[in-house]
């Protein structure tokens, strides 16, 4: 029986694979609900006998259901739980990865397939993912007369609790707790960068893996606006006991309903793009800086860090319906001006891709916004204050039975946890992997297991320049895109980046 022993009672996993023993669904904190709502992570309970742990937990509260992944049941309220998989259950100091997933702070969990962790487990790592507050729950402004009563950013302290409950049991695990990496993709990405920059998290974690960082933070200007807005289409008063008195699924809900508003409404500015009601808030305490700021102060540069993004990130978006069309160049223009964008920087687009669509522009253009550029910034910042930093692109496409699958925001994610066989995948990496994809996959695999383990993925840091990155791609894709990274940078480069979503 495959059993271990953590500070709050014993658990028992089961065999993922003959190498590899998995425990899902170890309570880290206690569920943030009733007198835990809105408040800081409190410690799980310790329980007696030996706790069943073959199961992933419940995930929290969403709207979404995101394919071969558990849907929100209102009821459960156990959700901040981790998953582990060791390939050393008799002992060990293995180094450790802990995944933060993605979701736009909205949906998504741990359960999702491409973040099974017996793939990196097999190349030697102990593997730990999470679950944490998302929507309003985790990362929505609470009025309240004590900020420390309802602290903004729950989501990212729920993430440092999980940290510290690796630090505190992982060793019965195999792992080392003192050699730990933090990775995430998106706004997993976005909460490993502020984790990076927090008091909170300092000495938890010893490197960082970044893929498509998400680049907004809010201020507390911003982050009330939308509690107003929430507040209103949920019916309740936008105070601590009119948001406490509605039910999770009633702020769910109301989110939604704000979304929609903002999607069917061209003149309500830069969310109604692609609507993302959460972020990370500057409120001074939790995360006192943005992550670049921080980055560029050397906050971090005891960190070693490892970031990736995709060379098509938006196209997933459009694919999947949740950005606006942009088909003319009256609303490229708009777009442009709604962002604030730096005169020219469209225009230089349009230069670097003269015979593209400007549905292509505008999707090139919001994904260097969102993702690419940010870690760029991420990267040199990091490089320039002291810090070890490493810079990947991810560049593989194909055509698949609905068409070509380009190198979309998502689709390296499969590649990098070694799970591409899994059916639910096949939207995102094009249809069945071709030996060549699990070469990639393989390679990935194995730059990610290097990295944590010794903090070398297997080619040279960056100095102050992202030039000479590694490229992921495959012998038997479609080709490369268009080779714009340097044109791209340097539009950037006379850019004043925005940091903050206005």
């Amino acid at each position: 029986m495959d059993t271990f022993t953590t500070k709050n009672g014993a658990v028992q996993g089961f065999r993922a694979s003959a190498e590899v023993v998995a425990a899902l669904g170890v309570p880290y904190a206690a569920p943030p609900f009733g007198a835990n709502r809105f408040r800081e992570p409190r410690p799980a309970p310790a329980w007696t006998g030996v706790r069943n742990c073959t199961a992933f937990g419940p995930v929290a509260p969403q709207s979404a259901q995101l394919p071969g992944a558990p849907a929100w049941s209102p009821g459960d309220e156990d959700i901040l739980t981790v998953n582990i998989w060791t390939p050393a259950p008799e002992g060990g100091r293995l180094p450790v990865l802990v995944w933060i997933h993605g979701g736009a702070y909205t949906f998504g969990s741990s359960a999702q397939p491409d973040f099974d962790g017996t793939a990196l487990a097999r190349a030697g790592l102990v593997v730990v993912t999470l679950n944490y507050r998302l929507g309003f729950e985790g990362f929505g402004h609470v009025p309240a007369a004590e900020a420390t009563a309802c602290p903004d950013n729950r989501g990212l302290l729920d993430q440092v609790a999980a940290l510290r409950w690796v630090r505190d049991n992982i060793a019965a695990f195999g792992g080392d707790p003192g050699n730990v990496t933090v990775a995430g993709q998106s706004s997993g990405a976005a909460s490993v960068a502020c984790l990076m920059v927090m008091d909170r998290a300092r000495g938890l974690f010893h490197r960082a893996i970044a893929h498509s960082t998400a680049s907004p933070c809010y201020t507390l200007g911003t982050a009330a606006e939308t509690t107003r807005e929430i507040a209103a289409a949920a019916g309740c008063p936008a105070t601590a006991e009119g948001l406490t008195a509605a039910t999770p699924q009633a702020l769910v809900a109301a989110s939604d309903r704000v979304v929609d508003d903002y999607r069917r409404d061209p003149a309500s500015g830069s969310r109604h793009y692609d609507p993302s009601l959460y972020a990370p808030v500057l409120d001074g305490d939790v995360l006192p800086t943005d992550p670049l700021t921080g980055m560029a102060s050397g906050a971090a540069r005891d960190v070693d860090l490892l970031v990736c993004h995709t060379t098509e990130e938006y196209w997933l978006l459009d694919a999947v319906g949740s950005s606006a069309k942009v088909t003319t160049e009256e609303e490229l223009a708009r777009f442009a001006e709604d962002f604030g964008l730096p005169d020219g920087l469209v225009a230089g687009y349009r230069a670097a891709m003269p015979h593209a669509p400007v549905l292509d522009v505008y999707l090139a253009v919001f994904g260097d916004l969102l993702f690419g550029e940010y870690s760029n910034r991420l990267v040199e910042l990091h490089a320039e204050a002291g810090g070890r930093a490493f810079l990947s692109r991810f560049d593989r496409r194909r055509t698949g039975p609905n068409g070509v699958v380009r190198a979309w925001h998502c689709a390296d994610i499969p590649f990098a946890f070694g799970n591409l066989d899994n059916d639910c995948l096949a939207f995102l990496i094009g249809g069945a992997p071709t030996p060549a994809d699990h070469g990639l996959a393989h390679r990935m695999v194995r730059a990610w297991a290097g990295f944590a383990a010794t903090g070398n993925p297997g080619w040279p840091p960056v100095g102050n320049s992202t030039t000479g990155a590694e490229v992921w791609s495959t012998e038997d894709g479609d080709g490369p895109a268009d080779d714009r990274a340097a044109a791209v940078r340097a539009l950037w480069a006379e850019a004043d980046f925005p940091l903050l979503r206005p």
